[in-house]
């Protein structure tokens, strides 16, 4: 064929060939360019209908004006019948033969898949699904530019169906689980594939194999994929969970478009502010209390979290936060074990004696590994001393561990919070009362505080801890919300003028407050991007991600950092669960209650939550079966009580007694807690109150919340809302707001 002419083609030399047909390079004679020509496969054209519906196709693919797929000029015929279609000819290389030089860059491989993304959600959005998406089938051009290659063919090639022949094994291995069933499929099995191709452009190996293709349909259809990160530990959490959430075997959790799942991905590549994986681990156990009365314990709790702070401004130290610390007071557990429950090479640990203005601290390091002490120390002085031996403490252990401090870190470590250590000692006096989160001890805490700034006078360290206390006290229901917020937001504003250094956390608790979700969850990644020890800012930035945001991938990234550095502390899996119910997994988030319930079994509403996700998942029987044990065991718990009863009527259809329950101290509850919000928009959609659930959404939106996927697709309980004009205004409100919306913390190796 090379050398003859075709219409008005000359054919100059053959490209490349396989199932789908055979290329070759040509020239049009009449516009005197160069081409690409397919000739089809006879079986294509033979059938009359068959080849009526692909020159049907060809059309519509051939209006498909995108620069991410490759541009149909023509398609036509020889004289003997065989088709060929003519189109634009690309300099480049095929995805496949890239792969086959060894795994890409991360960034190249996300930058790739985000070109394929954006070409399907073209086609997606025209009716076309591609249907056989994978390397071989995508070019890279030489300038970077990808191309997607025979659109619309493979539904006509039979290729979503397994053959016999040795080629469609490669292809098979792309094929989404409906596929591979021989099911209806959408545009979903093409987010399926794109998740293939993206696992193999990471770690070079197919996440679904098999001695021959009855194994590998198995595996797709029934076996899960081992995660990215087994094979290349340097993926980062936040592009692994894009792949597991492309992999989904129900379609339905699966992304819901490509779009949303580019945007994922230029998340993933966006400028951030990246913390890097820290390298070595330590635990700073609670210091003992050996004062003559044993009532220093405030001060020893407050060195240990003044020596945890300082250790958290070193970048690449893994430092297990004060709350999970303090869980170990007093434990009886040996020093190996301890390391083993936190995951942590070093341990810290020490004693305080304290007797009016004299001190002596003790500190040993120790290497848990091998249950050696790396140094010790005594320190003796006043407590005026007590800035330097902190230093000398968090020096002596990064000298110990050969970290090597950057400047900035190094300026930090010789900072000092406050020029009179009483002032530290106030501030560590009140906040063990607060956290306590007893409206007396709430009291004795603002007592001591207020005293403190009567003696010291305006302390930026006093006035932070006023404006902690009150918001405290707004998230534990110990304060009314218009008082909590006045109180707050005075000390706050002092704050600011005196020392702005300390703000950017309490300025994201006033905003998420008061119902400015993108600027609190902006003053949280500031916060943490100054203090990734910062596990407050770490759990609210992990729900703004989620929730508010409709960013789970991010989301969940943050609740896996906050719980690697709070391991501990059980509530924090909250943001876990909370980040998979924003993503609509629900049966993941129900077996993360479970746990927490193992780990903690009184642990306050995480049966709330187990409630909410047996009903999500459509398991009503069992969801009614909990709500009335709830209810039995529960009923000095107003606020939880009425939570269960409100879903319990929803599931149940009970219309007028669901009106009833949102009332009283539950309506004030959820109208000001940011998350809680969303809890009577489903129940109401459910039993068809469509008005009062549309009333609530618009709250929770007027609140600066903008979780387009949730709405769009997301919540099962919603779809009764999205014919709604009044629902379609709300999503088109906010989605030029979430699709702008790029998360700027990333967890990086």
């Amino acid at each position: 064929m090379i050398g003859t002419t075709i219409s008005h083609y000359k054919i100059l030399e053959k490209l490349g060939g396989g199932g789908m047909g055979v290329v070759y390079r040509a020239h049009d004679l009449k516009l005197d360019r160069l081409v690409a020509l397919k000739f089809l496969p006879p079986e294509l054209t033979l059938d009359p209908e068959a080849k009526e519906r692909f020159v049907h196709e060809a059309k519509a693919v051939s209006s498909l004006q995108h620069h991410n797929i490759c541009t149909i000029h023509d398609i036509d015929e020889t004289a003997d019948g065989q088709m060929f279609i003519v189109m634009d000819l690309y300099e480049g290389e095929t995805l496949k033969s890239r792969i086959a030089k060894g795994q890409l860059q991360i960034e190249e491989a996300t930058d790739i898949a985000i070109q394929i993304a954006q070409g399907l959600s073209e086609a997606h959005a025209h009716g076309i699904v591609h249907r056989d998406v994978k390397p071989a089938n995508i070019l890279i051009t030489k300038s970077g530019v990808v191309k997607i290659l025979d659109f619309g063919l493979a539904k006509l090639s039979g290729q979503s169906r397994v053959t016999k022949t040795g080629s469609t094994v490669g292809t098979a291995a792309y094929m989404s689980p409906e596929q591979a069933q021989a099911l209806d499929v959408d545009h979903r099995t093409d987010i399926w594939s794109l998740g293939v191709v993206l696992f193999e452009m990471l770690t070079g190996k197919l996440p679904f194999r098999g001695e021959h293709e009855a194994a590998l349909m198995y595996s797709i259809v029934h076996e899960e994929p081992q995660p990215c990160s087994t094979f290349r530990p340097e993926v980062p959490l936040g592009v692994a969970t894009i792949v597991d959430k492309a992999l989904q075997k129900d379609r339905t959790q699966r992304y819901q478009s490509t779009k949303e799942m580019m945007t994922d991905l230029k998340s993933a590549l966006a400028p951030t502010i990246e913390l890097v994986k820290p390298e070595k681990s330590i635990v700073v156990l609670p210091f003992d209390d050996l004062s003559p009365g044993r009532d220093q314990e405030y001060f020893s709790d407050g060195l240990t979290e003044e020596i945890i702070s300082d250790l958290c401004t070193v970048r690449s130290l893994r430092v297990i936060s004060r709350s999970s610390a303090m869980t170990l007071k007093g434990t009886k557990k040996t020093i190996p074990e301890i390391a083993r429950q936190l995951n942590v090479q070093y341990v810290l640990e020490g004693s305080v004696r304290k007797a009016a203005n004299d001190l002596r601290i003790t500190a040993q390091l120790i290497d848990a590994t091998n249950d050696t002490h790396l140094w010790a120390e005594k320190y003796s002085g006043t407590l005026d001393d007590v800035f330097n031996i902190q230093e000398k403490v968090a020096r002596a252990i990064t000298d110990a561990l050969q970290v090597k401090l950057s400047p900035k870190e190094q300026q930090r470590l010789a900072e000092r919070p406050v020029s009179d250590a009483r002032v530290l000692e106030c501030y560590h006096r009140a906040r063990h009362e607060f956290l306590a989160s007893t409206k007396e001890s709430f009291e004795r805490s603002l007592r001591l505080l207020h005293q403190g700034l009567d003696t010291f006078g305006e302390q930026p360290l006093l006035c932070l801890g006023l404006a902690q206390a009150h918001y405290w006290a707004l998230e534990c229901l110990l304060e009314s919300r218009d008082e909590a917020l006045t109180n707050a937001a005075e000390f706050t504003r002092r704050l600011e003028a005196s020392d702005p250094r300390y703000s950017h956390a309490i300025l994201a608790k006033r905003e998420r407050a008061v119902g400015s979700q993108l600027l609190a969850i902006r003053n949280f990644e500031d916060a943490v991007a100054a203090d990734p020890g910062d596990t407050d800012s770490l759990f609210f930035l992990a729900l703004g991600y989620s929730v508010h945001a409709g960013r789970p991938v991010a989301g969940l990234a943050v609740a896996e950092r906050l719980i690697s550095n709070d391991p501990l502390t059980v509530m924090n899996l909250t943001a876990r669960v909370h980040s998979l119910l924003a993503d609509s997994n629900f049966a993941q988030a129900l077996a993360v209650c479970d746990e927490m319930l193992r780990r903690e079994p009184g642990l306050p509403w995480i049966n709330v939550f187990r409630l909410l996700m047996l009903a999500k998942l459509g398991r009503t029987a069992d969801a009614c079966r909990l709500a009335e044990e709830m209810i039995v065991e529960n009923r000095e718990d107003l606020v939880g009580l009425q939570a269960v009863t409100m879903i319990k009527h929803a599931l149940l259809g009970e219309r007028e007694p669901l009106v009833a329950s949102i009332a009283g101290e539950l309506e004030t509850s959820i109208c000001s807690d940011p998350e809680g919000g969303l809890w009577p928009i489903g129940c109401f959609a459910l039993v068809n109150e469509r008005d009062r659930a549309l009333q609530w959404l618009e709250h929770w939106v007027d609140r600066g919340s903008f979780n387009y996927p949730m709405l769009a697709h997301g919540d099962p309980w919603l779809q009764s809302l999205r014919g709604e004009p009044r629902f379609q205004h709300l999503l088109d409100r906010i989605r030029p707001q979430w699709e702008q919306f790029v998360p700027r913390l990333q967890f990086g190796t």
